[in-house]
């Protein structure tokens, strides 16, 4: 079974970074290029332990419908989604996080297996990997934007609300 493994280093807190993650209005946004809609489930916001999403997106060339469910929570650390329904044979995608000297180290482990036997893993060394490697490191430059962009926003706020205290 092929395993994709992502590092990405945020300047940003742990349940920032985890919220952003589970959240499938961020997943939508970070894949609009592929017309990435949530269907059924799950649609919008924080999903949870137990929760499910169906999604339609045009992949290769092919409009596809996939079903995933959260089957191991932990928060702020560690949560798991895996294929119910969809085009892979199976699918386990693993988020961790970790903080690092104030920031966040997101780690995706997405473990997945094609159908077809012989010709589902000729296509995973041929373009199948490379291609789900791709949409994940889409996915998380905008959740390390969106989450950087949080936590400076909200450290300016606080500099803020500091001088406003000073001039009292």
């Amino acid at each position: 079974m092929p395993l994709i493994e992502i590092h990405t280093r945020i300047d940003c807190d742990v349940k920032t970074c985890f919220d952003l993650a589970r959240n499938i209005d961020i997943h939508k946004e970070s894949l609009k290029h592929t017309g990435e809609i949530a269907i059924a489930g799950k649609t919008t916001g924080l999903i949870e332990l137990g929760e499910w999403v169906s999604w339609e997106a045009k992949h290769l060339g092919f409009v596809q419908h996939l079903t995933s469910k959260i089957t191991e929570f932990e928060s702020p650390n560690y949560f798991v989604d895996e294929m119910v329904l969809g085009a892979f044979k199976s699918f386990r995608h693993e988020h961790i996080f970790y903080k690092v000297d104030d920031k966040t180290l997101m780690i995706d482990k997405f473990h997945f297996e094609s159908p077809f036997g012989l010709l589902g893993q000729t296509a995973n060394i041929l373009f199948l990997k490379r291609y789900m490697k791709k949409l994940l490191k889409t996915r998380n430059k905008l959740l390390k934007k969106e989450a950087e962009k949080i936590c400076k926003d909200r450290l300016k706020s606080l500099k803020l609300s500091r001088q406003e205290l000073i001039q009292l």
